[in-house]
Parts: structure tokens; C-alpha cells; sequence
């Protein structure tokens, strides 16, 4: 049967006994042969309570007990999905979506989250369309071994409330520091072990993890550039040698900021393009063992992954790479949400928006690049992000429900992967809906939360 959605009511009593005490619609009732007038379980998010259900005249209603939804944190007129389970005789509210985030500022009541505030409007736009509960939180509102979190909500503006634990949590952290905090950890570990909660992107990727495991993948060799972790000058020197042009790349990097470009010159000096916050820094060295000395010093604070370069397609003599974002869905499965073309800016070799980028789409890009190579780059571009993406399922620890893919095409049509970023941005800066919309790539997330919530259909 599927999915019964319901509207609460509250009810403002003095009886303690009303908080064990459920008033449901009749007709709801008898759809799913629920037992009126005995003893039954009642579970939101990782919370149960006993009560006693007696059946109302009114449609599509479930009356709680006012003490009962603030311990929940419900309120009146929430529409929730209900479902019944007659073998363990509980009933079944919700689903309740967490998302963990980095911070909340208190005192920005109509921006608490920073630039992140309009994803999190949309988001709860979403659920509420879909008949279930999101509250955002960070890593202080979590207190250790406890069962519920404070959270925020949007109603008509941002309120706080105490929430159960919910089944499923969607990490967006945007700090690999706080990430990795002892806190965070033990919570993660804490609600898996007792609830059983599903986390969807718990962790950052690490660009040498990710190609160490998809290089378990047969199938995936075909994408993967040759890379490996910077250990010593050999390395360099190895790399340098085998190919006109390397990078570079910090392992825990974000926004193409750290990056360093390597050419060798037909003199056998190196022009190496450093890629920093200001801009692009660049050095020529007359010999290997003079370059290796200059970055010697970033090598051993950072762990550097050296890859090698790629001759990609242009646009107007501007390198383009495409950013596919691939997300689990309704039924589990992975599918391609959107791809889009990035431009890089003048004078840069990195496409982030952040470094003077610009976004188009897949097609205008092809047609633009006037490549042969060009032909059929979309459907090349689509398939291989599907099987990146479950490559990642199924050789990297963690649990993903979404991941921004950035690949590239080649001059001769081959597609190669760059990275897989399993915090795709949703600051306020990203492209949003139009005409206030919600966007298909939100649309689907809450279907995965549904899906992976013990409300799944």
C-alpha cells in the first residue's frame, strides 16, 4: 500500500494520559487495519512512544497531545507521511530529514546560515511539498549521548526546536577541519551504532584515494589519467619526463586554489604556472632538480597528487571541463541530475567559478569548441560519470547519495576524469531555481531520503 499522508493537529490538554492517546481518521484507520483502542508503537525519526489510537471523524487527520509534539518537535498543520507495520504493530511518522551543517549564526535570524540560507529555504520548500520534516543543526547542537538534537526550521521565518534523531542525515560540512573533529566522529559513529541512521555524504574525498580505488574498477582505467601521491623528486622527475605537461593538485584542495601546472619546454627548462588565491603566479626553472627545490617547501606541508596533463578541448582558446552531478533518487539508483560546461577565465587554467570562470551547457560548449572530437561528447561525458559514480559506491568506504563529477574531453574525443567532490556547492552563488522553483536536484535528494527512511515505499 502506499504512503497514507496525514495533517496534525495538536491538542492542548492538561491529562497526561492524552500524550499516549492518538486521534486518527477513521477511514485511515481501516485502509491500513490498524487495531483502534489497543496498545500500539508510535515512531517519528529514532523516536518511539506507546499510545492508544481511537478513531476520528475527521479526514486525513492525526490528533497528538501537545506534550508529545514538542518532545518532537511537530507543530500544527504538519503534513506528514504515515504508514502502518502490522507485525510489529508501529505506525509510523515522518520521515524527519537531518542536515548537519558547519555553523548557524544566531544573531542573522533571517540569514543564519551565511550564504548557504537559500539552499537550506529551498530545501524545506521541498520537504514540506513532500510530506516530511527537515531541521538543520551543527555539531554543538549535538550533545553526546543523547537521543535528540536542537534544531532549526522554517516555518514563516527561522525557529528553533528539539528534534528526535533523525534516520537520515545529510552531512554538509564545508570544513574538512571540523569534519574530522572527534565530536563529529563519535556522534556519526554513536547514531549509526544505535539508530541505524543512514548518512549521505559523511566525508570529503581525498583525489588519491578516490583514483587508488577506482583503479580497482577495470572498467574505469579508461578515464583515469595516470596519478600518484608525491613522494620525491624521482616521482616528479619520472612524470616529467613521460609527459610534456603535469599538475599538480593539493589532495584535500577545493576551488583550484594551490594548483601548479607544469610544462616542459623544448629546452628542457619547466614554466610552471602557480595557481593562488590572487591569481596565477609564473616561474620558469632551467633544470628538474631547481623546480623540485622551489616546491620542495609545499610538499612536504601538503600532500600533492601528480597527474598527468591533458590537451583539452577550448572554447575561444580557453580550456572547458564539465561538471556532472549524479545523485541516488527514488528508487536507489544513481542517475545524471545535470551536466553543465565550465569555461576557464582569461589567463587561467583551472574553470571554477571562483577563479573567473563561466558556466554553459554541454552543447553551446561542443559546438563552440568547432572539434571533431566534439562529436557525441554528451552522451560519452554522461556515461561516464554513471560509472564513476557507481565506482565510487562501490570501492570507496562511506555512504553517497550525490557527487559533483568534473571530467574532461580530450582532443580526441576521450573522456578523463579530473575529481569527484562529494560536496557539490549550494551557497548562494550557485546557480538557484528560477522564478522561485525548486530545483531537480532537490527534488531528488528528499526522494532519496524518502527511499533510504524507513518510510520507503
Amino acid at each position: 500500500m502506499n504512503l497514507t499522508k496525514v495533517t496534525l493537529q495538536i491538542q492542548n490538554s492538561s491529562n497526561s494520559s492524552d500524550e499516549s492517546t492518538l486521534m486518527l481518521s477513521e477511514e485511515i484507520g481501516k485502509n491500513w487495519t490498524i487495531p483502534f483502542h489497543e496498545p500500539l508503537n508510535l515512531c517519528f525519526g529514532s523516536a518511539s512512544h506507546q499510545v492508544t489510537v481511537e478513531p476520528s471523524s475527521q479526514d486525513s487527520v492525526l490528533l497528538v497531545s501537545a506534550a508529545l509534539a514538542s518532545k518532537w518537535g511537530l507543530a500544527h498543520d504538519d503534513e506528514l507521511r504515515l504508514q502502518y507495520e502490522p507485525v510489529s504493530e508501529t505506525i509510523q511518522i515522518g520521515p524527519l530529514i537531518g542536515v548537519i551543517v558547519s555553523r548557524i549564526n544566531r544573531k542573522a535570524p533571517y540569514k543564519p546560515f551565511g550564504v548557504n540560507t537559500s539552499f537550506c529555504r529551498e530545501l524545506s520548500d521541498a520537504c514540506k511539498l513532500e510530506s516530511s520534516v527537515v531541521f538543520f543543526f551543527t555539531q554543538e547542537d549535538v550533545q553526546k549521548q543523547t537521543d535528540s538534537i536542537k534544531g532549526w526550521v522554517y516555518t514563516n521565518k527561522w525557529v528553533s526546536r528539539r528534534f528526535p534523531i533523525p534516520k537520515v542525515i545529510y552531512n554538509r560540512i564545508t570544513s574538512r577541519k571540523l569534519e574530522r573533529r572527534a565530536s563529529f566522529q563519535q556522534f556519526v559513529k554513536y547514531a549509526k551504532a544505535r539508530h541505524n541512521v543512514v548518512f549521505f555524504n559523511e566525508k570529503y574525498l581525498n583525489k588519491i584515494e578516490v583514483f587508488h580505488a577506482l583503479k580497482k574498477e577495470p572498467e574505469l582505467h579508461v578515464y583515469l589519467p595516470e596519478s600518484h601521491l608525491l613522494r620525491n623528486f624521482q616521482a616528479l622527475k619520472t612524470m616529467c619526463n613521460k609527459y610534456d605537461v603535469v599538475f599538480l593538485k593539493p589532495t584535500t584542495g577545493s576551488l583550484g586554489i594551490g594548483i601548479i601546472r607544469i610544462h616542459r619546454n623544448a629546452n628542457q627548462t619547466y614554466t610552471c604556472h602557480f595557481n593562488h588565491l590572487s591569481g596565477v603566479r609564473t616561474q620558469t626553472y632551467m633544470s628538474i632538480e631547481k623546480l623540485f627545490h622551489a616546491i620542495s617547501s609545499k610538499v612536504r606541508k601538503s600532500r600533492y597528487q601528480i597527474q598527468r596533463g591533458l590537451r583539452l578541448l577550448t572554447v575561444a582558446g580557453r580550456p572547458v571541463d564539465f561538471r556532472a552531478l549524479v545523485q541516488r533518487g527514488e528508487t536507489g539508483q544513481w542517475s545524471i541530475t545535470s551536466i553543465v560546461a565550465r569555461i576557464a577565465g582569461n589567463e587561467q587554467f583551472v574553470s571554477n567559478l571562483a577563479r573567473g570562470g563561466t558556466i554553459t551547457t554541454v552543447r553551446a560548449a561542443l559546438a563552440r569548441s568547432n572539434a571533431s572530437a566534439a562529436v557525441g561528447g554528451l552522451s560519452k561525458l554522461r556515461r561516464a560519470a554513471l560509472h564513476i559514480a557507481k565506482g565510487i559506491e562501490n570501492r570507496m568506504a562511506g555512504h553517497f547519495a550525490e557527487l559533483g563529477i568534473d571530467l574532461a574531453l580530450d582532443s580526441r574525443g576521450q573522456v578523463w576524469l579530473i575529481e569527484v567532490n562529494s560536496k557539490p556547492s549550494k551557497d548562494d552563488t550557485a546557480p538557484l531555481s528560477t522564478e522561485n522553483k525548486i530545483r531537480p536536484s532537490v527534488k531528488k535528494f528528499v526522494q532519496y531520503a524518502h527511499y533510504s527512511s524507513s518510510l520507503k515505499e
